[in-house]
């Protein structure tokens, strides 16, 4: 299992600190049954933080004027509604919620160029919340197609999610399905689409980062 860069540090930590503990545990002849009353909970946890920072390959198949899932999760918003940041009019918002189960990695939905980013520093309010989208900490990307639509789409922080990576910046240009950034623990990513374009999901849908296919515009 391939681990993403964003985790090195924090799995070193965590095999330290397992190690230090199970070794502090043995040579104080620990009894074997509390050992594993010990062991198992903080094994299950090391597991689990392991799993979180994985990096599996995704690809994208590249469908014409399609916009992917930039993350893995579950399809949590379908609504039309006013994006006041950039655009300053109507667009079709779709919300994909990331459990802490769910792979992290976060992805760009269209190939094109950057044409807007910017970091908000904000609030941890939890992410299916709906003033998430506008009052926690997140960043906002746009990326220009080739026809010159332009698709928005946010990182949003949640409850416990504290820390946000993004390796774009504006002016760059981008493939889709590569990765964009990171955010650590549970949270949700907005993507905002022209009115009239084709959704392709439905509310509740698991999807995947890359390949499930959200929406195709004109």
């Amino acid at each position: 299992m391939k681990l993403h860069r964003e985790g090195y540090k924090i799995v070193l930590i965590a095999t330290l600190l397992l190690g230090g503990i199970l070794f502090g545990l043995s040579s104080l002849d620990t009894p074997q049954w509390l050992m594993s009353l010990l062991g198992l909970p903080l094994l299950v946890l090391y597991i689990l933080i392991i799993r979180f920072f994985r990096n599996p390959p995704r690809y994208s198949d590249k469908t014409e004027n399609g916009v992917v899932s930039p993350c893995d999760g579950k399809v949590v918003v379908i609504e039309e509604v006013e994006e006041t940041e950039y655009f300053k009019d109507r667009r079709i918002q779709i919300s994909v919620f990331m459990s802490p189960l769910n792979v992290h990695v976060n992805r760009n939905p269209i190939s094109g160029l950057v044409s807007y980013f910017k970091y908000h520093s904000g609030k941890y309010l939890v992410a299916w919340h709906p003033k998430s989208s506008t009052e926690n900490e997140r960043t906002t990307s746009v990326i220009k197609s080739g026809n010159g639509t332009e698709i928005l789409f946010r990182q949003i922080a949640g409850a416990v999610a504290r820390r946000i990576r993004w390796y774009i910046k504006p002016s760059d240009k981008v493939t889709q399905g590569e990765e964009m950034g990171f955010i650590k623990f549970g949270s949700r990513v907005d993507i905002f689409v022209p009115i009239g374009t084709e959704i392709k999901v439905e509310l509740e849908q698991k999807v995947t980062a890359a390949e499930t296919l959200l929406a195709v515009y004109k």
